[in-house]
């Protein structure tokens, strides 16, 4: 009989990471992948599409616990999950990231003794105001098998006093589905249907709360937007235009006769040809500083920290205020951006590694 595996996807962030090891888990005669939907990312837009794109099918199971505050999407998953566990029991269960789901269901396979990888383990921003950050370190805690994706994420958990052994470095694992779509998405053409020329302008996406709930702040990134001379296409987060619509910033920061163009979320295959083809990326997003670094696109992460310091130190990446933003993004149109290399074991092939320890652990069960 095959293994059971639990693959859990809850956020587009996690489709982009679950895609490559479903792929490679089901290519494996004695592994059988089921695929599991918390439903944190519901509708079309955040959801369908992304499958559609990465060629993933259907979940096996969808949770549908929908959206809600942390404490209602941790309680409905973990309530979920444990009845799906005592159904039907899994060899193993694997998380990706840091979202809410990822921390809920390791908890809830922990206590059921059933183990648990971690995809993307121990990256750190060290800033526990994020909601994220305690996802990360509840979830390295208690898995089994922590599967990190640079050197400095071995290092973070070693200095937390993590067993050698539970720790592997593979690579990362958003890379594999860049590497993957890359050419697909290059020739998408979404930069001509957006009425848009090559290298002649920029992208933005903003979702987090610190960037986006408070309508001061918001604007304040609106305005600095605006007056940049660059057009800028912005696939806004559904929760985003609800407070640019609710607080009226169209009219307040001169956003509706400017160049920067509000857009409904995107597909994969149409984000990253925008991606790809843009002179500049301007996100407070993860998994986008990790692709531009991959692609050597100037990056401008709009935090105060990062979980993914490799960007940073060896990639194409800066942390950015809004104090910040003017003068670094007319460094990047004067040319004088860092060109940044890729990480080791950034090459695609993250998610075969990951299945060979897991096909080793299980066979040692």
């Amino acid at each position: 009989m095959p293994r059971i595996v639990y693959l859990i996807a809850a956020a587009r962030p996690n489709f982009m990471k679950v895609a490559p090891l479903w792929r490679a888990l089901a290519a494996r005669p004695g592994l059988q992948p089921v695929l599991i939907h918390t439903g944190q990312h519901y509708d079309r837009n955040m959801s369908d599409v992304f499958f559609e794109d990465l060629g993933l099918p259907q979940p096996d199971v969808h949770l549908g616990v929908g959206g809600g505050s942390h404490a209602q999407q941790t309680a409905g998953v973990m309530v979920k999950f444990e009845e799906l566990c005592l159904k039907r029991r899994p060899d193993l269960v694997v998380v990706v990231g840091d979202v809410n789901a990822t921390m809920a269901t390791t908890v809830v396979a922990a206590k059921l003794h059933i183990p648990v990888a971690h995809v993307e383990a121990g990256l750190r921003s060290r800033d526990m105001s994020m909601p994220e950050e305690i996802n990360r370190l509840m979830t390295d805690v208690v898995a089994d098998l922590l599967f990190t994706p640079s050197a400095d994420a071995d290092g973070n958990l070693r200095r937390e006093g993590v067993a050698e052994a539970r720790i592997h470095r593979v690579g990362n694992i958003m890379i594999d589905t860049l590497v993957d779509k890359v050419e697909k998405a290059r020739g998408n053409g979404a930069v001509q249907r957006h009425g848009l020329k090559p290298q002649g302008y920029g992208v933005v996406t903003l979702h987090r709360p610190s960037n986006v709930d408070d309508p001061q702040t918001l604007a304040a990134i609106l305005a600095v937007l605006v007056a940049v001379d660059l057009p800028l296409i912005f696939p806004a987060h559904p929760r985003t235009r609800k407070v640019m619509l609710y607080n009226g910033l169209y009219d307040m920061t001169g956003l509706a006769s400017s160049h920067l163009r509000i857009v409904d979320p995107l597909g994969y295959d149409e984000f990253m040809n925008l991606v790809i083809h843009s002179k500049l990326v301007l996100t407070d997003s993860g998994g986008l500083q990790e692709e531009t670094t991959w692609l050597r696109i100037p990056c401008l992460t709009l935090r105060p920290n990062t979980e993914r310091p490799i960007t940073v130190e060896i990639g194409t990446n800066e942390l950015a205020t809004v104090a910040s933003l003017p003068g670094q993004i007319a460094r990047i149109l004067a040319g004088g951006w860092k060109h940044g290399r890729v990480p080791e074991l950034w090459d695609g092939a993250t998610a075969p590694r990951i299945v060979g320890v897991i096909e080793g652990f299980l066979a040692g069960r």
